[in-house]
């Protein structure tokens, strides 16, 4: 049995990441949330193709370039903790989330591809998170200048996601 994640302390992360920290406060343990997100990916496997370009307005990201940012964004947290669970006590950089996406090709392709993507980078994180032990939890770096533990970066994980299903579901009718 893996031990749960319980949430990390202020201090643990950047105050601007308050946001997806207060997203995923329903449950106390972070694994829990994270495989309860399954279902939400399940879901998003259904989504029409015809929604894949929808933009709740002018200037915004359609739902495939939502999607795919949560991705991308998994899969920077997901190096943070790596490196810092190890032990790595390199700072690590900021990503700009416009400059990745403008790269990315998100917007031409298809909600169900998408969505295979984000599920292939969920299970990788999942093997990741799991193989952490206490130590590796507590463990503290350096991302984007602010000081993050582990622990706060699989929170991240899972507030950041949630973070953004609320949004594809408010604003996108998703």
């Amino acid at each position: 049995m893996t031990m749960p994640i319980t949430k990390p302390q202020p201090g643990d992360y950047a105050p601007h990441f308050q946001k997806y920290i207060d997203a995923a406060s329903a449950v106390d343990n972070a694994l829990e949330l994270l495989a309860e997100q399954g279902d939400v990916l399940a879901f998003m496997a259904t989504w029409p193709e015809d929604q894949a370009g929808h933009r709740y307005a002018e200037g915004k990201w359609s739902v495939t370039e939502v999607i795919g940012h949560m991705a991308d964004t998994e899969r920077v947290f997901a190096y943070r903790l790596l490196c810092i669970a190890r032990g790595d006590t390199t700072p690590l950089p900021s990503f700009d989330e416009n400059l990745y996406q403008s790269h990315s090709g998100f917007a031409a392709r298809s909600v169900a591809g998408v969505v295979a993507e984000m599920r292939a980078v969920r299970q990788a994180s999942m093997a990741l998170v799991r193989t952490a032990n206490a130590a590796a939890l507590d463990r503290a770096g350096t991302a984007s200048g602010h000081r993050v533990t582990a622990r706060a970066l699989v929170w991240l994980i899972a507030g950041h996601f949630a973070h953004h299903t609320a949004i594809l579901k408010e604003r996108y009718g998703l």
